[in-house]
C-alpha cells in the first residue's frame, strides 16, 4: 500500500502494528545514548542521524530516549501501512493520529489486579487510574517529534529526502496573526493540524489526614525520608533519585538537585523532619557513603558476585514505583511521587508569605504562567464550599419584613392558627 492523499480512507480499527524493531541503550563508547534497531538488529540510519543531531543540541539522554520510542512507533506504523519513511504524507500522519486515538498500548504482561480499575475514578484520591490508551499529550508529543524529524531531513538533504513535512500546520495558508485584533493580546499560532486538545490540568493536594495515612503505611526509614523530602521541596522523582551524598547540606537544611529538562543545578530547602528520617536511614545502611555515592540505595543486598559478597544497588525509578504500589494496595489509593510535588506546591501557594515567583523558583518552572495555570486553579470542592457558605450568610443577612397589621374585624389568634406564627402580628 502506498502513501494516501487526505481524501483517501483506511480501515483504521483493523490495523495492527507489528513488533518491528526495538529501542536499546547504546554502549558507553556511543555518542547517542539510545538507538533504534530494526528486526535484524541493525541501527535505523535516518533515526540515528537525527538523534545524533538532537543530542548535539544539548538534549539530555531522557529526551533522546523519548524521541527514540516515538520514532520507533512511527516506523512500526509505516511498516503496517506499507509506506517508506521518506514518502509519507499528511494522510499517513492523519491516520496515525486516528489510530492512536483508538488503540491500546502494548503490555508485556496482561493486567490482572488492575484490569477492573483501569480508567476508573479512585474514590480515595479522586484521580483516574491509568489505562492503556494513548492520551492527548502522547499524541501531541508524537506529532512534535515527527515534525522535528522531517524538518531536519528537509533542511539537511535538499532534493534527496522528503520534499515536504507530512506533519502540517493548521494555519499554513496565511501569515501568523495576519488578522490580529489590536484590542486583544497576540497569541501563538501555527498549531499542528492533527493535535488533539488537552484537558485542563488540575493539581490536587493530598489532604493532611490522607498524608498521615500514606506516611504511616511506609515500611522503611528510606521511604519515609524520600517522601518527606519530596513533600517539602516539591522535587521530581528523578531529581531526588539523582542525589548524591555530597548534595545534602545538613547545616542549611537543603539539597542540590539537577533540574529535569534544563539540567541546571539548584538548591532546594527541605524540612527538618525529612533530614531526621534521612539520618536514620543512613545509619541503618551501616557503611558510610562516599561524597559521590548515590544517596538512595536498595535495602536488600544481592549476591551477584558469589556467596558472601552481597552488595546494594542504587534505588531506581521502578523500585520507587514499587514502594507506592505496596502503599496503594494497602490504602486502596493510586498515589504517585508526583502527587507529593503537587501537594508541596499547593501548600506553598496557600502560604501568604510566599509569592508566585517564589513558588515558580522552587518548582523550577521557566515561566510563571506555567505555575499559575496549574497551581492557581481553584479546587472545585473548595469553590462549592465557599458558594454554600455564601448562600447561608446571605440568607442570614436578609432582614425579615414585619408582618402587616391585622385588619379590623379579624382576631390575631385565629390568623395565627390558619397561617402560622407571626401572621397576626
Amino acid at each position: 500500500m502506498g502513501a494516501l492523499d487526505e481524501s483517501d480512507v483506511r480501515e483504521i480499527r483493523s490495523i495492527r502494528l507489528p513488533r518491528w524493531g526495538r529501542v536499546v541503550e547504546a554502549g558507553g563508547e556511543e555518542v547517542v545514548a539510545w538507538q533504534v534497531l530494526d528486526p535484524d538488529g541493525r541501527v535505523v540510519e535516518p533515526i540515528e542521524v537525527f538523534l545524533r543531531d538532537f543530542t548535539a543540541q544539548g538534549n539530555r539522554a531522557g529526551s533522546v530516549r523519548s524521541y527514540a520510542y516515538a520514532l520507533l512507533r512511527w516506523w512500526r506504523w509505516l511498516a503496517a501501512v506499507g509506506v517508506e519513511w521518506d514518502r509519507a504524507g499528511s494522510g499517513e500522519v492523519r491516520d496515525f493520529v486516528l489510530w492512536l486515538g483508538q488503540a491500546r498500548k502494548p503490555r508485556r504482561v496482561e493486567r490482572t489486579v488492575s484490569a477492573s480499575s483501569a480508567g476508573a475514578m479512585n474514590p480515595v484520591t479522586g484521580k483516574r487510574h491509568l489505562d492503556d490508551s494513548y492520551g492527548p499529550r502522547t499524541v501531541r508529543h508524537s506529532n512534535a517529534v515527527l515534525r522535528s524529524f522531517y524538518q531536519y531531513w528537509i533542511d539537511v538533504d535538499v532534493g534527496k529526502g522528503p520534499l515536504v513535512n507530512p506533519v502540517v500546520l493548521a494555519r499554513a495558508d496565511r501569515r501568523a496573526n495576519a488578522h490580529h485584533n489590536p484590542l486583544e493580546p497576540f497569541r501563538a499560532e501555527g498549531r499542528l493540524r492533527y493535535n488533539p486538545k488537552l484537558p485542563k490540568r488540575r493539581a490536587r493536594a493530598i489532604p493532611e489526614q490522607r498524608w498521615d495515612e500514606l506516611f504511616a503505611a511506609l515500611r522503611s526509614d528510606r521511604d519515609r525520608a524520600i517522601t518527606a523530602m519530596a513533600v517539602s521541596c516539591a522535587g521530581r522523582a528523578q531529581e531526588l533519585l539523582g542525589l548524591r551524598a555530597v548534595d545534602v547540606d545538613w547545616g542549611e537544611q537543603r539539597i542540590r538537585v539537577l533540574r529535569k529538562g534544563s539540567g541546571a543545578v539548584q538548591w532546594l530547602p527541605v524540612s527538618p523532619e525529612s533530614l531526621v528520617w534521612l539520618r536514620l536511614y543512613l545509619t541503618g545502611l551501616g557503611d558510610p557513603l562516599a561524597p559521590q555515592d548515590p544517596l538512595w540505595w536498595t535495602l536488600r543486598r544481592r549476591n551477584d558476585a558469589g556467596p558472601g559478597a552481597g552488595s546494594r544497588r542504587p534505588l531506581t525509578y521502578e523500585a520507587l514505583r514499587a514502594v507506592f504500589r505496596r502503599v496503594n494496595a494497602l490504602l486502596g489509593s493510586n498515589y504517585s511521587m508526583h502527587d507529593l510535588r503537587h501537594t508541596a506546591a499547593l501548600r506553598m501557594v496557600g502560604d501568604d508569605r510566599m509569592s508566585l515567583r517564589d513558588v515558580q523558583t522552587i518548582l523550577g518552572h521557566a515561566h510563571a504562567s506555567t505555575t499559575a495555570d496549574v497551581y492557581l486553579v481553584a479546587d472545585e470542592e473548595e469553590v462549592l464550599a465557599r458558594a454554600r457558605q455564601h448562600l447561608v450568610d446571605r440568607e442570614r443577612a436578609v432582614p425579615v419584613a414585619p408582618a402587616p397589621p391585622v385588619a379590623p374585624g379579624y382576631a390575631a389568634a385565629d390568623l395565627a392558627v390558619l397561617f402560622g406564627e407571626g401572621a397576626g402580628r
